[in-house]
């Protein structure tokens, strides 16, 4: 039997699947998903089985075995590997970095070395009694060689003699960068009228084991040998020696590392549903029923109970043996939806996003694949579950960047959920109250078949994409009233503070009646550049070619590209004056000033400078929850999905943050950052408002969020998106390169460009619409990213635009491989950006 593997190198040229012998005692064991160890040029590294065939591409004789299986139960399913396949396709990838975005961070194993003395050479070799020889044999004659080479590094020539001499025998295997948690657990006695004898019998000098022994017929569960010292104040060697007397029963057990133990959710039960939810249900329901695969754009203003539909979908799902996933956006929304979903589902629930440490989400994981959850929820990672019967995918906020990972694979979890949905015949539920453009373009039929995403398209041929609105809130409560306030004005009036009367006002009516209010400004740090007013010099990032941020706290000027920092200077260091300014506003900036304007005010401050620690997003959150503060302010992690019933007053600091950025998306994300924001106010019995600080109040995006109308919105932003030939009229797709020399970088890029224009050409594909104007590619570029430069790199960039049955990605993969560089790789630096999200 040959597998067909490939190989953990990210590199291009080794992109391939590479033949192994099955070895015999490993045939029945390993499968298409398997974890292997096998040997590539000269070291063992770790595989993937894509496939099993009985006949080789070259001569079976000189095909090499197997090294190792790496686990019993393969880690990836078959339609696992078949979706790693299409996402290396359309991404641009290689095979091994889809293969390993879908396993979790314990399983990415590396070559571990282990060497062990051979007694039989070493008897007639002329070595002596070195140090590093006795170490070994101290060692049981076995050691890793990781180990012996950090004790001694000065004898790193004689144990590479001693190696190649044969005295010492190297065995590489693959070794996991975590394990399953084993713990020492005492069992109670077996035979109790025994142990109860005993107890009587016992010597009065051997009290404590007495102790123990009373313990453990008392409890009658077994309890980790750690808790029993801990509770009895006794030591291990204690309770072992109870152990020897027959009396109880020590074993290793295997140990969950539950990131929500000791937590108890109250169970809920399900809401009865309003008229709107219920049909929105049904439809959903019937895709269930007839196990269909099928894509709906739940479009359900902030308020209307998306999540109630979500549970009482995902129960259904369950009814018929199927399991279901569930992404969110943010971390910080994963709290709030953790409870909910825990609350119904309880144990069947596990829960997979970056904040919990390596061995929780591996025990998650393990959670998932031994068939113990049945419900994930996480962020977009947790749309590679290892779920074998999946009924439902719900993605809410499906309008989010941040499922678009922007690290290679630049996969999107939107297009991968459809054709996981497809693979299962499943149904896919979109939620959002501002759904992206493209995903209401084609559930609505704006745009023709030949530009749509991916996703669209592929949600067409699973059975088309349904729109289900869902226009009004639970219980008929009113949406808050928004109000724009024109800070032109405020500054004509001599108001030069941050915030403007209006809202000071709100803030001070808030506090005096015991509500809470939420604070928007999605800029973190005290300021935002530091600017000399003498001769104009500003605080530059030395490695990237931005401003760097003023943090108050820390007095620091910290990068928010590669993490540099450096002390705020008290002179200029361009002309020495002592007039260097702090401008603009940043989170740190606004707690400072609320501390000035309203004495004894409890602010929460959340955005990524105060949640870096583990558990940090819930304990504000949980603070906020039991009104222990009086505003949350933060960055765009609270815009979203949170629900306080006492939130009576929203307001936006600077609503035009984003709004000018060079991104065609920038008037979508302004819309649905204040329109999910505003969201946030007045959810329950007591009325909300909102107060929108702007410089640009005729804006549409910010008008239209004004009013909560999101088709007035569409309606004009598809006017510039059709005139500009961007998304959802046609697909893009953003090539960076980049270099530390800029002359070699310029030249690239023109050549890929040309080279891209030529396969174009040659393939009959025109550079502007065809006649029936369904199908056209354009290549534009090379030119300086926004950000010409990033941790000292020099970035250049193309934006390939193509409509209708263009096979854009192959061309792109053609005109890289026509790039001359060393051993066929590219002679810079190349990241591709298929459907991208932000084009900085």
């Amino acid at each position: 039997m040959i597998a067909k593997v490939i190989v953990d190198v990210p590199s291009r040229a080794t992109d391939r699947p590479f033949d192994y012998k099955i070895p015999q005692q490993l045939q029945g064991w390993v499968e298409v998903g398997s974890r292997v160890g096998v040997p590539f040029g000269g070291r063992v590294l770790q595989g993937f089985v894509v496939g099993i065939a009985d006949q080789a591409d070259v001569d079976v004789m000189k095909l090499k075995p197997i090294a190792e299986l790496l686990d019993h139960i393969p880690p990836l399913s078959p339609d696992l590997v078949e979706l790693a396949s299409w996402i290396s396709d359309k991404y641009c990838c290689t095979m091994t970095a889809a293969l390993q975005v879908m396993i979790p961070a314990a399983l990415k194993g590396k070559a571990d070395s282990v060497v062990t003395l051979v007694e039989e050479e070493l008897e007639n070799s002329l070595i002596g009694e070195e140090a590093w020889l006795q170490y070994i044999r101290q060692n049981s004659g076995s050691m890793r060689m990781a180990a012996l080479q950090e004790r001694f590094p000065d004898d790193a020539a004689a144990i590479k003699a001693a190696v190649k001499e044969g005295l010492l025998s190297e065995q590489v295997t693959i070794r996991d960068r975590l394990s399953v948690r084993k713990v020492l657990t005492v069992f109670p006695p077996d035979n109790e009228a025994l142990a109860l004898e005993a107890l009587h019998n016992y010597p009065a000098r051997a009290a404590k084991q007495q102790e123990v022994l009373r313990y453990m017929l008392e409890h009658k569960e077994p309890v980790a040998m750690t808790a029993l010292v801990e509770a009895l104040s006794t030591t291990s060697s204690t309770v072992r020696a109870v152990a020897d007397k027959g009396l109880l029963e020590i074993r290793e057990m295997e140990q969950n590392r539950d990131p929500y133990a000791g937590r108890n959710f109250k169970r809920t039960e399900p809401l009865p549903l309003t008229e709107g939810q219920q049909a929105v249900y049904e439809e959903i329901a019937e895709s269930l029923d007839a196990e269909q695969s099928r894509v709906f754009l739940l479009h359900g203003v902030t308020g209307s109970g998306k999540t109630e539909v979500y549970l009482q979908t995902i129960e259904r799902s369950l009814q018929h043996e199927r399991q279901a996933i569930v992404l969110v956006p943010e971390i910080s929304l994963t709290p709030q939806m953790v409870e909910r979903f825990k609350g119904r589902f309880g144990d069947l629930v596990a829960v997979l996003h970056s904040r919990l440490s390596n061995g929780e989400r591996y025990d998650e994981w393990r959670k998932i694949r031994e068939g113990r959850a049945k419900v994930a929820v996480g962020a977009r990672s947790a749309i590679f579950a290892p779920f074998d019967r999946i009924g439902l995918i719900i993605i809410d906020e499906e309008h989010e960047s941040s499922y678009k990972q922007e690290e290679t694979p630049k996969y999107h979890a939107r297009d991968v959920a459809v054709r996981r949905a497809r693979q299962h015949g499943a149904a896919v539920v979109l939620g959002s109250a501002t759904p992206s453009l493209e995903s209401f373009a084609a559930a609505s039929r704006i745009v023709s078949a030949g530009s749509e995403s991916t996703g669209a398209a592929a949600a067409r041929a699973a059975g088309g994409a349904a729109l289900l609105p869902m226009p009004s809130r639970v219980g008929g409560r009113p949406m808050p009233k928004v109000h724009l306030i024109d800070m032109r004005d405020e500054l004509k009036n001599g108001n030069r503070s941050m915030f403007s009367r209006q809202l000071h006002e709100a803030l001070l009516d808030r506090l005096e009646r015991g509500e809470q209010s939420v604070l928007l400004l999605n800029r973190r740090g005290y300021s935002t550049f530091v600017m000399c007013r003498s001769c104009g010099y500003t605080a530059q990032c030395p490695h990237c070619d931005i401003s760097l941020t003023y943090h108050q706290k820390s007095r620091v000027l910290r990068c928010h590209y590669c993490g540099h920092a450096e002390q705020a200077p008290e002179k200029c260091p361009s002309c020495e004056s002592e007039h260097i300014r702090f401008f603009g506003t940043g989170t740190q900036r606004v707690e400072e000033e609320l501390a000035k304007l309203f004495p004894g005010i409890r602010v929460i401050r959340m955005d990524v400078d105060t949640t870096t620690e583990k558990g940090s997003h819930e304990k504000w959150l949980t603070m906020f929850g039991e009104r222990k503060a009086d505003v949350l302010l933060g960055t765009q992690m609270v815009a979203k999905g949170l629900d306080f019933p006492y939130v009576t007053l929203v307001g936006v600091i600077a609503a035009d943050t984003s709004l000018h950025l060079p991104d065609f998306r920038a008037a979508e994300k302004t819309f649905q950052l204040l329109t999910q924001v505003a969201g946030r106010a007045g959810r329950h019995e007591l009325p909300g408002e909102v107060v929108v600080q702007t410089y640009n109040p005729e804006h549409y995006a910010i008008v239209s969020a004004q009013h909560h109308d999101y088709a007035a919105f569409v309606q004009e932003e598809l006017k510039h998106r059709r005139f500009m030939g961007y998304p959802p009229f046609c697909r893009l797709i953003v090539v960076t390169l980049s270099d530390e020399q800029l002359p070699l970088l310029i030249t690239t890029g023109e050549k890929l460009a040309s080279a891209l224009r030529q396969l174009a050409y040659e393939s009959g594909i025109k550079g502007s619409m065809d006649s029936d104007g369904t199908r056209f590619i354009d290549i534009l570029g090379p030119v300086a990213s926004p950000i010409p430069r990033m941790k000292d790199r020099y970035r250049f960039q193309c934006m390939v635009k193509y409509r209708g049955n263009v096979n854009a990605n192959e061309l792109l993969k053609q005109a890289i491989s026509m790039l001359p560089g060393p051993q066929g790789q590219p002679p810079v630096q190349i990241s591709v950006d298929v459907d991208p999200q932000m084009i900085l």
